[in-house]
């Protein structure tokens, strides 16, 4: 007994030094990594907490090459546009005295969620009304979210809202007691808004009853309810819309913080990223009769998709579409595959961090399967956060209990317990329950044939739309800050402007110079088909045709987003009404060619309007050193295969060197005379 007793007591120390010792270990080895200046980026790059190791050809990244300059470098003819939402004459602060209040339901995914939000502000401000803080019905009729975020503040900051528009609108965070109980009991005034509505609808339809009752509720579908494009003189009202979108519509804290750690994280390689918006969801796809772009059951569903929009007016055409029509009039997304075969044709490298964003890709990862062979950093939100930070995102949430695993018995199964145990034998069976419908998350339907509804969505169904506003909200802060970003498709599942269009938008806002391509799908398809059968033996001129393709997006793109999107979303493309020019080029270019097709670019757009003085701070030394660079923002030095990891690809071999300089000084001039 003594015996044994003390062999407890030796294994009790040797295990107490042993832990020891290891806290040591692990103390020392965060010292290691915390005061070790070298290989710092290489340390952060390779924390196994994450999904993602990136993978790089070369250590080295020189940020001075003229092919650095071309793929990643600013759009130089935008670079004197500054973003200025203030307004330019007459504007009072709100009054003290208003008309009553507004209260608003919104309806839609986030990107509609967002153009709805910038439209009643303008609307309260044209009314002279007191704003309520919106309700978001995708928070308030989900089950088991958090209760420590409330609508508009599960997605949106409140203070912030608040106080950046006290200049603009009164808002209040709750109705009255007394119109609180009139809202209860449904008996105060409501609309519901047409989609694009006119101002003359607002002051002539609801501002009489918000006199007469102190009160309306708007509800809002469909991503809008004030008409995008306005007349001249309710110019101030689109800067408003700029104000509230860019500086009032700030994500709340927990949002901001984990997308500021992502984007962190993917700066941490010393690596510049492109951003990729797929904009393959289902409803876009059925919408548009894109279905025979897919196989097997994908199909199906989407023709039920567009046979319900048939029946609910939402698409106005026949069920059967040519689906390869569409594609070939750029009425279809841009598959993954696609877009990736574009980059590689442009230049960008098979080590390239693509960043892909959007809460779903139609078809699920086997979409994205061409993309990742082409490019070996292909990732997304959860391979750069952990699943600790995403629930620390959704707060403290109910238990949901799966319907059909561990319910409660229903009064049928209770009758069949009972049936068990009494009465005589032998009787005949019970019939069998009936086959719940469900689905799961790939999109493998198996009501399709049973039934022309939609199933009902579950309580998880309805908390992972929730949790969708969340993601997304992350994704537009990345998309936005990216180096580069190239869309798949700019339109939603009911022909407007989506997710994408809102990032392109809100870039061209913020920082105009950033790299943003806009393809022409009609003719990115023409010239993938061209090259379908020998992509593998791409040549130079096909080569060339891409890049000219891509690089003449970066501009003529805007001119095609002001005909199309802005027609339908403001914020889409919310210049020239909240741009101005930094500095006057007329006197800081010297170079008259340079300068001819600057004000080419920049009247086509419609920015004119010279920005106050006290922005062009630090910016004359800088333009003046521009006047000797060479314009190498076109610049091209290497062609790269699109499927292999060195510089030159399959069929390429017997290109003289002569006949590369050639290619690429033509490429150089063509750049410099646009």
């Amino acid at each position: 007994m003594k015996g044994e007793g003390k062999m407890k007591s030796k294994m009790k120390w040797v295990g107490l030094i042993g832990l020891v010792l290891s806290a040591f270990s692990i103390f020392v080895h965060f010292l290691l990594a915390r005061f070790t200046e070298e290989s710092i980026a290489e340390y952060q790059s390779s924390i196994t907490i994450f999904s993602w190791r990136p993978i790089f050809e070369n250590a080295e990244f020189s940020r001075n090459s003229p092919l650095y300059r071309r793929l990643w470098g600013p759009v130089r003819r935008l670079e004197s546009m500054n973003p200025d939402a203030n307004p330019r004459g007459y504007y009072t602060d709100p009054s003290s005295q208003t008309n009553g209040f507004i209260f608003v339901r919104i309806q839609g995914g986030f990107h509609e969620i967002r153009n709805s939000i910038c439209d009643v502000v303008v609307v309260s401000r044209l009314l002279n009304a007191t704003l309520v803080i919106p309700e978001i019905q995708s928070t308030t009729s989900s089950k088991g979210i958090s209760s420590q975020f409330k609508s508009f503040g599960y997605l949106y900051n409140e203070d912030q809202f608040i106080v950046a528009l006290a200049k603009d609108v009164k808002v209040v965070r709750t109705l009255p007691k007394n119109l609180k109980g009139a809202r209860r009991k449904k008996v105060i005034p409501s609309f519901k808004v047409p989609y694009s509505s006119s101002p003359h609808y607002f002051l002539h339809r609801v501002l009489p009853v918000l006199k007469k009752h102190a009160v309306v509720e708007l509800v809002i579908s469909y991503g809008g309810c004030l008409q995008a494009i306005l007349p001249a003189y309710f110019e101030e009202y689109q800067r408003l819309r700029c104000r509230v979108a860019s500086h009032a519509l700030r994500f709340r804290q927990e949002v901001q913080e984990l997308a500021t750690k992502i984007l962190q994280r993917l700066r941490a390689t010393g690596r510049p990223f492109v951003a990729f918006d797929p904009g393959m969801t289902r409803e876009a796809l059925a919408y548009y009769g894109c279905a025979e772009l897919f196989q097997d059951v994908h199909n199906e569903l989407i023709q039920h998709k567009r046979s319900w929009m048939i029946k609910r007016g939402i698409v106005k055409e026949k069920l059967s579409v040519n689906s390869e029509e569409q594609r070939l009039n750029g009425s279809c997304p841009l598959t993954p595959e696609e877009v990736g075969i574009l980059l590689r044709a442009y230049g960008y490298s098979w080590d390239t961090i693509i960043y892909v964003s959007g809460g779903e890709v139609f078809g699920g990862q086997r979409t994205l399967i061409p993309l990742h062979a082409m490019f070996e950093n292909v990732i997304d939100r959860t391979s750069l956060s952990t699943p600790w930070e995403l629930s620390r995102l959704y707060g403290r949430e109910a238990n949901l209990v799966d319907p059909y695993r561990g319910a409660a018995p229903s009064v049928d199964e209770m009758k069949h317990e009972a049936w068990k145990n009494r009465g005589p034998r032998p009787r005949p069976l019970p019939p069998p329950p009936a086959r719940p419908k469900s689905y799961n998350i790939e999109g493998w339907w198996g009501w399709v044939a049973e039934s022309d509804n939609e199933p009902d969505s579950t309580v998880m169904e309805l908390r992972t739309n929730a949790h969708k506003l969340l993601w997304e909200a992350i994704d537009y802060v990345v998309c936005v800050e990216a180096d580069v970003f190239i869309p798949g498709f700019d339109r939603d599942g009911k022909g407007h402007p989506n997710f994408a269009s809102l990032v392109m938008g809100h870039r061209l806002y913020q920082s105009a110079a950033l790299k943003t391509y806009r393809p022409n799908r009609k003719e990115a398809v023409k010239l993938i088909d061209d090259i379908r059968d020998h992509i593998y033996q791409a040549n130079h001129t096909w080569l060339k045709l891409v890049r000219r393709h891509l690089r003449k997006t970066l501009l003529d793109g805007l001119v095609e987003a002001s005909r199309m999107s802005k027609p339908l979303s403001f914020l889409s493309h919310p210049v020239p009404e909240c741009s101005c020019l930094r500095y006057d080029i007329s006197v800081t270019s010297t170079n008259s060619s340079s300068h001819s097709a600057q004000s080419q670019v920049l009247d086509t757009i419609g920015v004119v309007h010279q920005c106050p003085a006290w922005m062009d701070t630090d910016l004359m030394s800088r333009s003046k050193e521009k006047e000797n660079e060479e314009d190498l923002d076109e610049d091209d030095s290497t062609s790269s295969g699109l499927f292999f990891r060195g510089g030159n690809h399959e069929g390429d071999g017997e290109i003289s060197n002569k006949e590369e300089n050639q290619f690429e000084d033509q490429e150089e001039l063509e750049g410099g005379e646009r």
